[in-house]
């Protein structure tokens, strides 16, 4: 959902996650840890739509292709990169949570 364009009332009483939402108690998330990690942090003008797009397709897609990942992100715009990094990144987070899965089965 763009924040930009979502009015708070149309959001009231539902749960509503932000960048700021991904860290939990045992730290940053794993989408967080692999932006980092990569080297996919820019101006971070787009990062917190770009994790969020991120957090969302590893959670429901952890078997993403490159290009699933392409097209789950193409909402957002980034001014600063290729992409490169940021696609390595989210194919780190889903590699992440296919072994966290597979250690819970």
């Amino acid at each position: 959902m763009l924040s930009c364009i979502t009015l708070a009332a149309d959001v009231e009483g539902r749960e509503v996650t932000t960048i700021e939402g991904l860290v939990g108690a045992r730290g940053p998330d794993v989408v967080q840890d692999c932006f980092d990690a990569a080297g996919a942090l820019q101006c971070g003008f787009c990062q917190p739509g770009m994790m969020m797009a991120a957090r969302q397709l590893v959670t429901e897609s952890p078997d993403a292709t490159r290009d699933e990942i392409r097209s789950a992100l193409a909402s957002n715009l980034c001014r600063c990169t290729g992409y490169t990094k940021i696609y390595q990144a989210v194919e780190a987070a889903c590699h992440r949570e296919r072994e966290r899965r597979a250690q819970h089965e």
